[in-house]
């Protein structure tokens, strides 16, 4: 079975535009574009766009990941809870006729848009080329391998396969996380500072023989 791709908070962020909308919610990272570009121009797609790039969690009630709920003060029914406003899928208060409801799975419970999941914690790496000396930061995602941090850092090295990855050392493996590898967290307190980078657990390449290209 495929492994899921993990994204940064930082890496969603980006994503904040009407022709490239990203968001994430209950820990995974959704790409509605195609939703937008289907309902262009759709008033109910305003707060939406308002949280691209964004994390919306806040929007759904955790056990059941369907919008949040509560009762209208007005009819005393329960619906939806939708302060920034109504949005696309979501009922009109009022029972109305040119109100089209034949739209199938609401779209934040339509996995077609699901691209991958939120990283729960990220952390930064220094990736240090012993045969160039070139230093790289990376801010990558906890729960990733080794695999898939050397994936982040091709477009740095593209001949990242051909080299030995070490830590203090000991050889990496590669089909395990870093805490795995026993390569420990930065430290918290000085995270913030200007000497960050010092304190960035550090991955030691070391050239092999012959020259890989993925």
């Amino acid at each position: 079975m495929r492994r899921p791709k993990y994204f940064t908070p930082r890496e969603v962020s980006v994503h904040n535009t009407l022709k490239d909308i990203w968001v994430s919610y209950l820990g995974k990272v959704y790409d509605l574009t195609p939703l937008l570009e289907e309902h262009k121009g759709d008033v109910l797609l305003k707060p939406i766009t308002e949280c691209a790039g964004k994390d919306i969690s806040h929007w759904f009630d955790p056990k059941t990941k369907d919008i949040l709920t509560h009762v209208d003060p007005m009819t005393g029914c329960i619906k939806y809870y939708t302060p920034r406003g109504r949005f696309l899928h979501i009922p009109p208060p009022c029972p109305r006729t040119d109100w089209a409801n034949n739209f199938g799975k609401p779209w934040w419970k339509d996995n077609r848009y699901e691209v991958g999941l939120l990283s729960a914690q990220t952390r930064w790496i220094r990736i240090i080329n012993t045969l160039t000396s070139q230093e790289q930061r990376l801010e990558v995602c906890s729960e990733e391998t080794l695999d898939e941090i050397l994936q982040r850092y091709l477009r740095y090295n593209s001949h990242a396969k051909s080299y030995t990855w070490k830590h203090n050392g000991v050889n990496l493996e590669m089909s395990k996380t870093l805490s795995e590898n026993g390569i420990p967290e930065e430290d918290e307190f000085y995270c913030g500072s200007p000497d960050c980078d010092l304190f960035s657990p550090s991955i030691c390449l070391y050239f092999n023989d012959d020259l890989t290209e993925l």
